[in-house]
């Protein structure tokens, strides 16, 4: 039997100038507007057999206000950017150009202290492969952008390096239907 996991990218907490590596702030004025705005079609996945979230403010804040009363996960957690959290790219590329291009160019690499983004994709997966399937037709899940954008590099099995060109907005849907190591990208309505 197959399940249905449908994972939403939590609302914004910052401008994207200002997002930084482990931000645990909770959602901006920008980000409840643009929830209020979108509701109306995320509202109905709260009907999942199984919800949860990532542990962040604004992914269960997501979650809350959409009437989903997600569970946290914690495999759901962003990725451990060690001492890069707090500081967004911009200041940590000042600091440190090599140590993010060393990071940038090799998923194994893990310049900033924490978790590689090899491993990253690899906990995300592993996740979603233990998603029960009996007696579950469908699961919904608020998780950080980039805990969306590991799930679809690992579900599709696509190189690592095609995380960086996965583009990933708050409050955007992406549905995953299939059995453990076996997904696919279900795109649309598709009922």
């Amino acid at each position: 039997m197959s399940v249905r996991v449908t994972l939403v990218a939590a609302a914004r907490s910052s401008d994207v100038f200002d997002e930084r590596f482990g931000d645990d702030r909770p959602l901006d004025q920008v980000g409840w507007y643009e929830m209020q705005l979108a509701a109306h079609t995320l509202i109905p996945l709260a009907a999942a057999d199984l919800r949860y979230c990532s542990p962040t403010p604004r992914s269960r804040a997501t979650g809350d206000a959409l009437g989903f009363a997600p569970l946290a996960q914690p495999a759901l957690r962003d990725c451990d950017m060690g001492r890069w959290r707090g500081f967004t790219l911009s200041e940590v590329a000042a600091r440190e150009p090599a140590a993010v291009d060393a990071w940038l160019a090799d998923p194994r690499a893990a310049p900033h202290g924490g978790e590689p983004l090899l491993a990253f994709i690899s906990r995300i997966g592993g996740w979603l492969d233990t998603r029960p399937a009996e007696d579950i037709a469908a699961i919904v899940a608020v998780a950080e952008p980039a805990v969306v954008r590991a799930a679809l590099v690992y579900a599709l099995k696509a190189p690592p390096r095609t995380y960086w060109y996965v583009d990933v907005r708050p409050l955007s849907t992406v549905t995953l239907t299939g059995t453990p190591g076996r997904w696919h990208l279900q795109i649309g309505s598709g009922g």
